[in-house]
């Protein structure tokens, strides 16, 4: 079994090599994911849960038992995933045939081969959340030390998802004020206005026809100057 220490070195390297992958968010977390099947004891299968608005997701599944795992939740509306990406809890099933806080889905995830599973609060985004899930076709499959291990890798990885987002945020931030700067330079040009001017112009624009100014100014970019 893997040690809790030498585990802690394994996934910090894992979360610098998450971030080498911040150009692409579901790279990263498919990264993640399948770092976790290899990484934590008794894992075979693995997905993603995002929930959204009450919409569930499951952008990324290593295994097809994995995905079919979600699919039941979604359609059956209960299931360990949601709990967990909810309730910041850690859940776990020993054994689906016993299994009675979601009978529906135990029932019907042992019916395509899932006995056991272990899903991990993953990160809270406003009103997103999201869990890290672990299949297993064995019962009693994530003991004592794979549920720690779960938990640790889950934090860590929630960590450096959030640097990867906080980092495309501030790219998009960077690329919005770049686009609105070409804009109001010609507008300046085009209309002889000063710099407040400009940018007051873009604005009553966006407010006039209930469009976001970066918007606007990118289409103000696009079309050229002669244009504005």
């Amino acid at each position: 079994m893997t040690q809790l220490s030498d585990f802690g070195a394994q996934m910090t390297r894992i979360a610098g090599e998450m971030r080498k992958q911040s150009d692409d968010t579901e790279a990263a977390v498919r990264s993640m994911t399948k770092y976790a099947v290899d990484a934590i004891p008794g894992a075979e299968y693995a997905s993603v849960t995002l929930v959204s608005d009450g919409v569930v997701e499951t952008p990324v599944v290593i295994g097809d038992l994995g995905g079919e795992a979600d699919e039941l939740q979604r359609k059956l509306g209960e299931g360990p995933c949601i709990r967990a990406a909810v309730n910041d809890v850690t859940v776990w099933i020993d054994d689906m045939h016993v299994e009675e806080r979601w009978p529906r889905f135990a029932a019907a995830a042992a019916d395509i081969g899932i006995r056991s599973m272990a899903c991990f609060f993953l990160y809270i985004d406003g009103d997103d959340f999201g869990a890290l899930n672990l299949h297993s076709t064995r019962p009693h499959a994530f003991p004592t030390e794979a549920r720690q291990l779960g938990e640790l890798f889950a934090a860590h990885a929630a960590t450096a998802f959030g640097a990867i987002q906080e980092k495309q945020q501030l790219r998009a931030a960077l690329s919005s004020r770049d686009i609105i700067g070409q804009a109001k330079g010609m507008i300046m040009e085009r209309y002889k206005l000063d710099a407040t001017e400009a940018f007051a112009l873009l604005a009553r624009l966006s407010q006039d026809t209930n469009t976001k100014l970066v918007d606007v100014a990118a289409q103000i970019v696009v079309a050229g100057p002669e244009s504005s």
